[in-house]
């Protein structure tokens, strides 16, 4: 059962499941009744709102409408559990889906989420995506927050500073000593291997930059892993820009050097919600600061 409109809720659990069929077992009917739902919900707006390819996803009128449609989930679940309905649980605790950058995931964000679980029983649907591009998926409707380096509130959102996260770049001593023994020059960063989560990682170029005004492209490896990062430039794999909070213990155990003590990359961090009075987004937003700030200091 869903306070939505059946045609609404259809979409929406369609959206979330990824498929007619998992949306049909969420809202406990058929996938033919699925089918006719968003059919209906289409012919009325004119518009075809999923791509039925698995898996499903919104299209372009789709995301405008699941961004309207987002916030009625989360004020349906809190609707749900203070007048303590008995639904199934599926309703009742609705999967928050919230995007974040894979360094705050691997730092402030899992202790804040298991302190939202532990609190309030939350479960959370979370998508992991540069901090530079992150809030395209609160645009879209894809989640209902964002951890960003955006500092410009989007259109119906709140913002919030989390605080600044410093980049420090690091390699082994032996890899230090193999490429920059005369310096972080643009020679040296042009043929030094270098590690990169994505390719929409800009940190290490930003460092780069700081050093010399030549287009470069250094040898590359790509590994989308913030806590690996450590250990493969511990190994001699590559140099790489790292949180600070998680470099301490291999600094201290002579694992790793940095490249440069006095220049670091600055990443100022949000946290942008839907904006609803909701006590979900309330609590989500108080525990992300107070976590993020821990964290950062």
């Amino acid at each position: 059962m869903s306070l939505l409109h059946p045609q609404l809720a259809a979409f929406a659990a369609i959206i979330e499941e990824a498929s007619f069929d998992g949306a049909a077992k969420r809202l406990a009917v058929t996938p033919s009744a699925i089918s006719q739902r968003v059919k209906a919900l289409e012919d009325r707006l004119g518009q075809v709102l999923i791509v039925r390819q698995p898996p499903c996803r919104p299209t372009e009128a789709g995301q405008i409408l699941l961004r309207k449609v987002q916030p009625m989930l989360v004020l349906e679940a809190e609707a749900f559990s203070d007048f303590q309905l008995d639904q199934p649980a599926e309703t009742a605790i609705r999967r928050l889906k919230i995007a974040v950058n894979d360094d705050s995931l691997e730092t402030w964000v899992l202790p804040a989420l298991a302190a939202l679980t532990h609190d309030f029983g939350y479960l959370f649907d979370v998508i992991v995506d540069d901090q530079d591009h992150s809030l395209s998926l609160l645009r879209d409707g894809s989640a209902v927050g964002a951890v960003t380096s955006e500092a410009k509130a989007i259109q119906g959102c709140d913002i919030h500073s989390l605080g600044t996260m410093r980049y420090h770049a690091i390699a082994s001593s032996a890899y230090q000593t193999r490429y920059f023994a005369n310096g972080l020059t643009a020679k040296a960063f042009q043929q030094a291997p270098m590690l990169v989560f994505n390719r929409k990682d800009t940190l290490q170029s930003r460092f780069m930059a700081q050093f010399t005004d030549q287009p470069l492209s250094p040898p590359t490896h790509y590994l989308p892993t913030s806590k690996g990062f450590v250990e493969a430039a511990a190994l001699g794999l590559g140099w790489c820009m790292v949180p600070e909070c998680m470099i301490q213990s291999a600094l201290a155990e002579q694992r790793v050097v940095l490249l440069d003590s006095r220049v670091t990359v600055d990443v100022p961090l949000y946290w942008q919600h839907t904006s609803v009075r909701s006590a979900v987004l309330s609590n989500l937003t108080r525990v992300f600061i107070a976590q993020a700030k821990s964290a950062m200091g």
